[in-house]
């Protein structure tokens, strides 16, 4: 195992070195990545070296030790804390118990009695870390989770959210059939009046749970005989995702469907039903399969209850359906906003291969582009893009579609495609300028107030405190807490140029509450105290203008 990351925070030199100086770090399996002299200073330190173990005196300026152990405990909770402490209190004491303080030592402490806290805080890390790493827990784990995870995985397929590059993988590992030459979705539901038989089924479970429940036990006893297939319950039905070696098969599922529906039925004195979809050549298709059984199902309305009904049998062209799904647009859309030409230009062609193999009506063909058009005139809505410059000042889409060849309405997609993509990155590249602009507008404007936080601004600007950090990190090249210093000392500056105003005053006036506070912030930064920049000599005050940045 590496070793583990301290900070120590004392406001005391002498002390925060001799407590570096005096322990074989090393030798106890840890490193001293930084020192602060205050809470404030070691917070900011926390932020960026992301360490394990925070040591801190309990008194000091700034923030005292109980406030840095509460905003550590609040933003990076698995951080372990060590107070020293002079004061023999049980008041702070109880205090650090509620933060979840690992140690408290009352000082002086020595070098012997810091290694054995060391160590046992060691155990007490190594321990948690193997936790995490055990690979017979995590398997344990896994295994208790697959259900759930098959059934999520099952779930996608049907609504068509699995990516097509991970159906094969997730299939195998979730222990699908993968040798099939044909897929189909069959549902079976319960209705209404099958729940009355019970109406006391008490508050743990609504009746038609129950009624679910007992029909998927019916479904797992009498349809293996059948043909081979995996079931789960999903949305008020029996979801059942069938398998075979021969188109028609199909045949045998939809007989034992309706052994399944009239058992069922005798059991709960009720209608059970079972809409069946056409057949897939592979689980990438599974979600079209779904979306006619649910068609399916809705036919039992008029071809009467308490029977499996076959899609083909009632729409005999599905098979040759062509539906532009949520899956495909995400498919798209992901190209667009985060591909370049070359996927862009792939994911089009694959789009179009789906029917130029296909014999597949010309209208079906028209519908699926139209769906397509609609769904890039959505992205250009959302970014608010010029539509001018993407598709023509004289841009009419229905035209287009319904007055040229597919290989001309494949290259006008995909050169679409590239122009809403190059728009969509500008944007992205515009609005992460602009955000940064902003932020520091506000900061320009509201570095006085000692309240002013990331959160407080992000609230402002409507985006996440870790998103903006990012962003404007990237943008500045400065945190916000350096920056926000940064405005607030050059103001100060000034202030102490052109006012006579005391310290004190200034400090309140570019947003320090605590006037020493400033004068050691002044300091860090420009080598010189404020009240000594006011009484230097020229030479001093030019060397820190030079400091300045442009």
């Amino acid at each position: 195992m590496g070793q583990y990351r301290v900070i120590v925070v004392d406001d005391e030199e002498e002390i925060r070195e001799g407590i570096i100086r005096k322990i074989d770090w090393n030798a106890l399996g840890y490193e001293v990545v930084g020192s602060a002299e205050n809470g404030v200073e070691a917070l900011e330190l926390a932020e960026h070296l992301h360490p394990d173990v925070i040591m801190t005196d309990i008194k000091m300026s700034f923030m005292d030790g109980l406030q840095l152990c509460e905003h550590i405990a609040e933003k990076m909770p698995s951080v372990k804390m060590i107070i020293f402490s002079g004061f023999d209190d049980f008041e702070y004491a109880q205090k650090a118990i509620k933060l979840n303080v690992t140690e408290y030592l009352l000082k002086p402490v020595n070098a012997q009695e810091l290694t054995q806290t060391l160590k046992k805080l060691k155990s007490q890390l190594d321990q948690e870390l193997a936790d995490q790493r055990d690979i017979e827990k995590l398997r344990r784990n896994y295994e208790e989770s697959l259900p759930v995870l098959r059934e999520q995985f099952l779930v996608g397929l049907l609504e068509g959210r699995v990516p097509r590059q991970r159906v094969q993988a997730q299939a195998e590992m979730f222990q699908l059939k993968l040798d099939a030459k044909y897929w189909t979705v069959a549902l079976v539901h319960a209705e209404g009046d099958a729940s009355q038989a019970l109406a006391n089924a008490g508050p743990l479970r609504s009746a038609q749970d129950l009624v679910s429940l007992s029909v998927a036990k019916t479904v797992e006893e009498m349809l293996g005989r059948f043909c081979h297939f995996t079931s789960f319950l999903y949305m008020d039905n029996v979801v059942i995702l069938a398998d075979f070696q021969a188109e028609s098969s199909v045949a045998s599922l939809i007989t034992g469907l309706n052994e399944v529906c009239k058992s069922a039925g005798r059991i709960w004195g009720g209608d059970i039903s079972a809409g069946i979809g056409g057949l897939c050549t592979n689980l990438n298709e599974i979600s079209r399969s779904y979306q006619e059984a649910q068609s399916a199902l809705d036919y039992s309305a008029i071809m009467g209850e308490g029977r499996a009904i076959y899609i083909k049998d009632v729409e005999p062209d599905t098979s040759v359906q062509l539906q532009f799904g949520e899956q495909e647009e995400r498919t798209l859309v992901n190209a667009i906003k985060l591909g370049g030409e070359e996927e862009i230009t792939k994911v089009i062609n694959e789009m179009f291969s789906r029917f130029e193999s296909q014999l597949i009506p010309v209208a079906q063909v028209q519908v699926y582009l139209v769906e397509l058009v609609t769904s890039l005139l959505r992205v250009v809505r959302t970014y608010e893009l010029n539509t001018d410059e993407i598709f023509g000042e004289e841009f009419n889409y229905f035209t287009t579609i319904f007055s040229h060849s597919p290989s001309k309405i494949r290259q006008w997609l995909t050169e679409s495609c590239i122009r809403i993509s190059a728009q969509v990155k500008r944007e992205r590249l515009d609005s992460t300028k602009l955000l940064a602009r902003n932020a520091k507008q506000y900061i320009e404007e509201h570095y006085m107030d000692p309240e002013i936080s990331v959160e407080k601004l992000c609230a402002v600007l409507h985006v996440s405190p870790a998103y903006f950090s990012t962003v404007f990190k990237r943008e500045t090249e400065m945190s916000f807490v350096s920056y926000l210093t940064e405005v607030r000392l050059q103001n100060a500056l000034n202030l102490l140029n052109t006012t006579d105003d005391k310290t004190y005053v200034i400090a309140g006036k570019v947003g320090y509450t605590e006037p020493n506070y400033f004068s050691y912030v002044f300091k860090k930064r420009f080598g010189v105290s404020p009240s000594k920049y006011r009484q230097s000599a020229p030479p001093v005050r030019e060397d820190v203008d030079k400091g300045r940045p442009e």
